[in-house]
């Protein structure tokens, strides 16, 4: 029999601490597994910690034996873990906003729950960011089953940053949104082979937003409002993600990083209802007339 799995204490987890890996979940018990499994096996920034978020309309899927194992498995490894339930579900805007005032961390790592990260990821992120000085890094994700499905047309996309990435107000409608289309399928691995980098290396490239692996400076978050907006967007929405990313590039920059060592698991989605898109929401109200 699986013992009682501790929850751990959401005032001893708020610390002081290199970086926090904020997860949202909901019905994927088998998918959390895969994730914290991921986590478990990462090394170089010693003692993250892990906040799980789970909205599942039953048992949390934290308490399935698989990803109960993998939550022990981080602690036996140094990483404190918190797990929580948020319900009722307000929408994704809100749950990321819940899982960011649960850090105190200088870098929090928002991380779906359908992403596997190889080891070295994590590592990889945090020497980017640092080394950067920008608002947030991130790794596309690869769709491991669109190897083989090449998209040189969709390449042209990648642009490298030649130096510290600088603020840009990135919107729709322009070129520079386009560049969201380098991380469908498994374009950046395809992007990554080319490029032939030597072991260790990492290049920082220009984007607009980046979906599933992204890790910001938490303060510089914050400063731009967070994910507090979603007390403007209707509870079934998508692009909260989106929105936070252009305020941050607006303010401190950020840069996508090859190679990406995050992995989709390409399960089916269960965000089914997605009537409004949050960036929308955000940009129209930035352009509404004052006064």
């Amino acid at each position: 029999m699986n013992r009682p799995l501790d929850l751990g204490d959401p005032a001893e987890f708020r610390a002081d601490r290199l970086l926090d890996v904020l997860i949202p979940t909901r019905n994927r018990p088998a998918e959390l597994a895969v994730t914290l499994a991921g986590l478990a096996a990462q090394d170089g920034v010693p003692g993250f910690g892990v906040v799980v978020s789970d909205q599942s309309d039953g048992d949390p899927a934290y308490a399935h034996p698989a990803a109960a194992t993998m939550v022990r498995a981080l602690r036996q490894r140094g990483h404190p873990v918190l797990l929580t339930r948020r319900l009722p579900r307000r929408g994704l805007a809100e749950h990321r906003a819940y899982l960011l005032a649960a850090s105190a961390a200088r870098y929090v790592l928002n991380l779906d729950d359908d992403i596997w990260l190889e080891p070295g990821a994590v590592h990889r992120l945090v020497t980017a960011i640092g080394e950067l000085g920008c608002g947030f890094v991130g790794n596309g994700v690869h769709g491991l089953s669109y190897t083989d499905d090449v998209r040189p047309e969709s390449h042209g996309h990648y642009e490298e940053w030649t130096g510290p990435p600088t603020p840009e107000r990135i919107r729709p409608d322009t070129p520079e949104w386009n560049r969201a289309r380098i991380h469908s399928a498994a374009n950046l691995l395809h992007v990554t082979e080319r490029l032939a980098l030597p072991s260790g290396a990492w290049r920082a490239y220009k984007v607009s937003w980046i979906g599933g692996c992204v890790l910001y400076d938490r303060a510089r978050l914050v400063d731009v409002g967070g994910f507090d907006f979603w007390r403007r967007v209707q509870e079934k929405h998508q692009g909260e993600d989106v929105a936070a990313q252009l305020a941050v590039l607006a303010r401190y920059g950020g840069a996508g990083i090859l190679p990406s060592g995050a992995y989709h698991l390409e399960s089916p989605t269960t965000v089914t209802d997605r009537d409004v898109e949050a960036w929308e929401v955000v940009l129209a109200e930035e352009s509404a007339p004052t006064g």
